[in-house]
């Protein structure tokens, strides 16, 4: 029995051995905040004392546009738009909750209620009263979400390849996502996240690869790892989620935009023709050659778009900011 013993102490060591070679520790959450915080960063503090990493650019008296990222990803996705709208529109983005340098929740909390709470502490410390709240992918389902909670609060709301639809392909096309989702290996990814692994992640969720870019792989790399990330994308991904159904998302009479590009293989383009159909007021985009992030693939066009949609609506009651409740800015 001894050699049994002994191979099976090998094997551990191989294994021990391996794990040291292999592991990716987390980043060190002070140098991300130096390297991806710099102005106009600033940090407000929600419920339960989350620091919320967030940007707030743009006219005071524009017509607000809160923005949030999809899943892994951080606030830098809309960087485009930001960019290319706040000449006229004050736009807001911030890191959800177990995202870029938001972090993990003490309570870890990450349904889609917690969510959609998160995104109205937010508006209440900048002071909204109506807003235009848009997202992409995870975000775009928390924009329906919201959408379905707090109808009063928005002008309209931005629809950019959303989450929620009853529409799947039979692959989740992303080795990132499969990963992800995959029992027992998914445990190593708090350990164990190789970049390789983000930057075939991210070519897979795009059609326009020149958008991936090495700075864009570190930043969601580190940010994946920034501290508690990985296991709250863990808590997430282990989550029961069922989406919409036809009946919930017929119910929101809120004015909608809804963009698509039609090479997404992480959420099919069928999915657009579901909200289309679903969703009693809205306007259907798609984007030819494009995949899951037209907002940073096709920039220049989806801006226009955005801008030209937004232009049709009427707000029904005064946008200028309240006065903030106590929002902590550093």
């Amino acid at each position: 029995m001894k050699w049994v013993w002994r191979i099976l102490l090998a094997v551990l060591a191989v294994l021990v051995i391996a794990f040291l070679i292999l592991r990716t520790p987390d980043t060190d959450a002070d140098e991300m905040r130096a390297k991806y915080a710099g102005p106009p960063s600033q940090f407000i503090t929600i419920g339960d004392g989350v620091e919320v990493h967030v940007r707030d650019e743009g006219p005071r008296d524009g017509v607000p546009i809160i923005l949030l990222h999809g899943s892994n990803a951080d606030l830098h996705t809309w960087e485009p738009w930001a960019s290319g709208l706040k000449d006229s529109y004050r736009v807001i983005r911030f890191d959800q909750i177990g995202h870029g340098l938001t972090g993990p929740n003490a309570v870890p909390d990450y349904s889609l209620d917690s969510f959609v709470a998160d995104i109205d502490e937010v508006a209440d410390a900048l002071g909204l009263d109506r807003f235009v709240l848009g997202g992409n992918s995870m975000g775009g389902g928390h924009t329906i979400g919201y959408a379905l909670a707090h109808p009063d609060r928005l002008i309209g709301m931005i629809l950019v390849d959303p989450g929620g639809a009853p529409v799947r392909r039979e692959s989740s096309g992303n080795i990132g996502f499969a990963i992800a989702r995959t029992p027992v290996i998914n445990q190593l990814m708090k350990h164990i996240t190789p970049r390789s692994i983000i930057e075939q992640s991210l070519r897979q969720s795009v059609s326009n690869e020149d958008i991936v870019t090495q700075d864009m792989v570190d930043r969601y790399w580190e940010m994946l790892r920034y501290p508690g990330n990985r296991g709250a994308s863990l808590a997430r991904f282990s989550r029961d989620y069922s989406g919409f159904t036809r009946d919930d998302v017929a119910g929101i009479n809120v004015p909608a935009l809804v963009m698509w590009g039609d090479e997404d293989r992480i959420i099919p383009v069928g999915a657009a023709t579901w909200y289309d159909e679903a969703l009693p007021d809205n306007d259907l985009v798609i984007y030819p050659g494009i995949g899951h992030l037209p907002h940073e693939e096709a920039p220049e066009q989806s801006i226009a778009d955005v801008r030209s949609w937004l232009e049709t609506l009427a707000p029904t009651a005064p946008i200028a900011p309240m006065p903030a409740p106590g929002a902590d800015a550093s």
